[in-house]
């Protein structure tokens, strides 16, 4: 009984060691010589973006018509919190 505790324990352990995260390195800080080089690494490329060419609809009650006519389902983009940050 008492092995099984402690076998219990020791592999309690090291999982507990096994999922400490490392410690991260501190990235290096931008200066304005590589501040252009990582805005184009960065930045969204033409293409990258698709979601944008899809024709969202804003009304529920229209897109329902709608994907009911075309036998067509909907998706529902939606968040809930702060509008400024959907926290």
């Amino acid at each position: 009984m008492k092995a099984t505790i402690r076998h219990g324990l020791l592999a309690f352990g090291l999982a507990c060691l096994a999922l400490t995260p490392l410690r991260a390195q501190e990235a290096p800080k931008p200066t304005p010589e590589t501040f252009d080089a990582l805005r184009q690494v960065i930045k969204p490329k033409d293409g990258e973006d698709k979601w944008k060419e899809i024709p969202w609809m804003a009304n529920l009650w229209e897109a329902r018509q709608r994907a009911s006519a075309q036998a067509k389902p909907i998706l529902l983009w939606e968040m809930d919190g702060n509008p400024l940050g959907c926290g």
